[in-house]
């Protein structure tokens, strides 16, 4: 892997953060694009991802959304957690739906970002989500041998 090819390092970062991420693959989250600064996971609402009116409860829809930036936010290298997030639900999902959080970054100065975060299904606008994330040392590229 060269370190100096972003695309190859995203690529490279995403499947060392899967290998660990147990949260995201239990809940049958699949990572469907990856770049710098930008990943985009999806997961279909199971009937036990319901609440007590039937539709996707909330906690699920930001667990999804929450991994997309988590994915973004560690895409460059530099590893980074969440600092704070907020959400605001705009329709709600139902058991079957396919939804896809979409994550971008907005900006990054010195050791902090910022990320939105689009979940939709099928086109409409479920959820908005935006995430500050702060590194905290360390690279996912530790230990990667430098090309010849």
């Amino acid at each position: 892997m060269d370190p100096n090819d972003a695309q190859a390092v995203a690529e490279f970062c995403a499947a060392a953060m899967w290998a660990d991420d147990h949260a995201s693959r239990t809940l049958g989250m699949t990572i469907d694009r990856i770049a710098p600064g930008t990943a985009e996971l999806s997961m279909t609402v199971t009937p036990a991802m319901t609440n007590g009116h039937g539709t996707a409860h909330g906690g699920y829809i930001f667990a999804l959304a929450d991994s997309a930036f988590a994915f973004a936010c560690n895409s460059r290298g530099p590893r980074a957690v969440a600092a704070q997030c907020q959400v605001a639900y705009l329709r709600p999902g139902r058991p079957g739906d396919r939804l896809v959080a979409t994550a971008v970054e907005v900006v990054r100065e010195g050791r902090s970002s910022i990320y939105d975060v689009h979940v939709r299904c099928e086109g409409a606008v479920v959820a908005e989500f935006r995430g500050h994330a702060r590194q905290i040392g360390g690279s996912w590229l530790d230990g990667v041998p430098a090309p010849d």
